[in-house]
């Protein structure tokens, strides 16, 4: 009897204490000497299954970020809220017992929902914040995102691994959810600079970079894409006019005149397409050829030779960056068909909105 009532004096002192914490923030007054014992006698005799036991065994990292100013209230509601644990005041408890919480740092964190609230807390102090960072350039495509990232990874990291993930789009995310049986990740690996765990997995990066795509890029389309284009549709116009642009200023109209040839049924006859249809060229050592006369007639079964296919390809043919992408959603207004390079060749273009006129911009 003696020992349930002493417990459960402890339960009443601890969730008074357990309330009390819900006002303070980091800075504000500390717990007492008294206070202090308390907390940790019921953390470690009521609620110490409840701190080691995980929301769920799944090991997947997700993408936690602490911003400048974000107090332990905030931190721990966005804890519950992303998943990761199921006690927001249990957690801002336990940082404030163990004098956790002053040292949580603003950054991004790669954290688990099989990790437990200690193991949490301490992932969120900087200094035990383990990363590596990669940089994926715009306009690659993946067998070159995998070469990439073994150059910048190591020997610890697998590219055959990620090709094999990335080869198909088996991934739970809304934007992915109505490709075709088959399709790849190409043109959803968003281009930009992560920060990742210390020795990542392939499925770390790709799950990172499905992530970035998903906050950045995803609603941007939805909001913008025109309505006769699906997703995928807007990401491989993108992915053309990324591999066809050099000055950032000539994307729209670059992305004009593909419009302007789908509103005629004309052939888009892009010469990245029938690079990324072509494939790997051993000799030249590269993914994107110098092309012949002979290789714009290739006949690719998967439809991506826009010479000898008159539609869009069936996917994006790389991995384009938002510069592309704002493009598509918004070309300029022309009434150009072709293109071609100027002959002072600094990587700007000549526009024609007639073939005569082309003609006469070809170079001598």
């Amino acid at each position: 009897m003696l020992t349930a009532a002493a417990l459960g004096s402890l339960y009443y002192a601890g969730m008074t204490l357990y309330d009390k914490t819900k006002t303070m923030s980091a800075g504000t007054a500390r717990l007492s000497s008294l206070d202090k014992t308390l907390v940790g006698v019921y953390l470690d005799l009521i609620r110490s299954s409840d701190l080691r036991r995980p929301v769920n065994n799944d090991p997947t990292p997700k993408t936690f970020i602490v911003r400048p100013g974000d107090t332990v209230v905030q931190i721990s509601q966005n804890l519950v809220a992303q998943g990761l644990v199921r006690d927001a005041d249990l957690f801002r408890l336990y940082v404030r017992y163990s004098a956790l919480d002053q040292n949580i740092q603003t950054g991004t964190f790669q954290l688990r929902a099989n990790m437990d609230i200690p193991q949490l807390a301490r992932s969120l102090q900087r200094g035990l914040a383990q990363e590596t960072q990669i940089t994926i350039p715009e306009g690659k495509r993946i067998e070159e995102i995998a070469e990439l990232l073994k150059d910048q990874l190591g020997s610890n990291y697998s590219p055959d691994e990620f090709l094999r993930l990335a080869r198909r789009a088996n991934f739970s995310y809304a934007f992915l959810k109505d490709l075709p049986d088959g399709a790849s990740l190409e043109g959803f690996l968003f281009p930009d600079t992560y920060r990742l765990p210390e020795n990542p997995s392939a499925q770390d990066v790709i799950l990172r970079m499905l992530d970035n795509y998903g906050g950045k890029i995803a609603p941007i389309i939805e909001q913008g894409k025109p309505k006769n284009l699906t997703v995928r549709q807007v990401l491989t116009l993108a992915s053309i006019v990324e591999r066809e642009a050099v000055v950032a200023a000539e994307r729209p109209t670059i992305a004009s005149v593909y419009f302007n040839r789908m509103k005629i049924g004309m052939a888009l006859q892009a010469d990245p397409t029938t690079q990324y249809a072509l494939g790997y060229d051993p000799k030249q050592k590269t993914w994107w050829r110098v092309l012949t006369l002979d290789d714009l007639k290739y006949a690719d079964p998967a439809g991506y030779n826009t010479y000898v296919n008159p539609d869009l390809p069936p996917g994006p043919i790389a991995n384009p960056g938002l510069a592309s992408i704002q493009a598509v959603l918004q070309p300029a207004q022309t009434r150009f068909l072709f293109f071609v390079a100027s002959c002072n060749k600094d990587g700007t273009h000549k526009f024609a909105a007639t073939f005569e006129e082309q003609r006469r911009n070809l170079c001598p």
